[in-house]
């Protein structure tokens, strides 16, 4: 049987105008769906899909939860206390309930289709005549996201819909003080069948962001608010804030170390690192001093750069940028032999160096 228009219209015409308003609102919500289903008898609940396979083409397009292998629901059956309970989704996708004779397939469906299915297997099997199910998720792990690296509070954060790169980060409580300038995205099975299906991606407005993995520069973000940069994150997402680079200063200073440069910040001057290092110590050869930068073409795998102090103290040349892993170097007032000893003590304690974070 079908429901004509006629049909809701004369029904309409017997409701109480009290009752009016809100029936109006209903009844115009379900008509798209009624002018092309046919009615199921009263009492009977179809079910779209069998007990052992999931809903073909299962769509996973949010805020719709999908349940995943190992998801912890809690399915609620009213007046069965001895059904009502926690239970695992099993890794082929399946859970157990108490008097039904087979599984029943959870993932790929909402927690509302898999709750429909639960009660017409209990009515089928004549257990429960006039069951109601609810299913709720209480845990999940496919369904978050994770944040790794330089923020406070590093851990996986769970997300049952969209959720974006700042609130994410707001979620962690902020960058850590070594934080590097980007942030690296590893997206994850639902954004990626999401993203092939939008529009963004499929006009190339922001390709980037649809790809597998990809680089977002955190000071861009937070300085100028891109929107394009504050990239749309989904479940299974994640996030790495990668840690800044480190300047070892080593030798005759009063601090040695390994200090990191600060968020935002992509070079160290000599100045700066001797600053950090509480200044040289009296015996330091000023003139003597040297960057020790990696250089696998270079013999010893190191380049040797000479830094005159005296000068740079005194203003006569131009200050030194040290680069991220730069070792630099202040020698002791000692003899040439001890001074080459010098420079391979002070890359193997750069390789050991404390971190002093400021």
């Amino acid at each position: 049987m079908k429901v004509s228009a006629g049909t809701i219209r004369r029904y309409l015409e017997r409701i109480p105008a009290r009752r009016l308003v809100a029936t109006m609102t209903l009844a115009l919500a379900c008509c798209p769906f009624l002018a092309g289903q046919t009615l199921a008898p009263i009492g009977h609940t179809p079910v779209a899909a069998s007990e052992t396979t999931p809903p073909s083409g299962s769509s996973l397009v949010l805020p719709d939860y999908i349940i995943s292998p190992d998801d912890v629901l809690n399915i609620n059956v009213y007046e069965a206390p001895d059904v009502t309970g926690d239970y695992r989704v099993s890794p082929a996708g399946q859970i157990v309930l108490p008097l039904l004779n087979a599984p029943i397939v959870a993932a790929g469906r909402t927690p509302g289709e898999l709750a429909d299915l639960i009660s017409a297997k209990y009515r089928e099997s004549e257990i429960y005549s006039r069951s109601r199910v609810t299913v709720s998720i209480k845990e999940s792990r496919v369904h978050a996201v994770t944040i790794a690296g330089a923020v406070k509070h590093p851990q996986i954060y769970p997300v049952f819909g969209k959720t974006t790169l700042v609130d994410l980060l707001s979620q962690a409580e902020g960058l850590a003080d070594n934080a590097g300038t980007l942030a690296i995205i590893t997206r994850g099975q639902i954004a990626t069948q999401i993203l092939k299906q939008s529009d963004a991606c499929a006009a190339g407005s922001n390709p980037a962001s649809c790809e597998g993995t990809f680089t977002v520069n955190l000071n861009k973000l937070t300085e100028s608010g891109d929107p394009l940069l504050n990239v749309d994150l989904y479940p299974g997402d994640r996030v790495t804030v990668q840690r800044a680079g480190i300047i070892y200063v080593v030798g005759a200073v009063n601090r040695p170390g390994g200090f990191p440069l600060k968020t935002g910040q992509e070079d160290m001057t000599v100045l700066q690192a001797v600053a950090l290092a509480e200044d040289l110590k009296p015996t330091a050869i000023r003139d003597k001093a040297m960057i020790l930068r990696k250089n696998p073409s270079a013999q010893n795998g190191r380049d040797e750069i000479p830094v005159d102090l005296k000068k740079v103290l005194a203003g006569s040349v131009h200050d030194t940028q040290l680069q991220a892993e730069d070792v630099f170097f202040v020698p002791d007032s000692t003899g040439k032999k001890a001074f080459r000893r010098g420079i391979e003590a002070a890359i193997q304690a750069a390789t050991f160096a404390v971190v002093y974070v400021h």
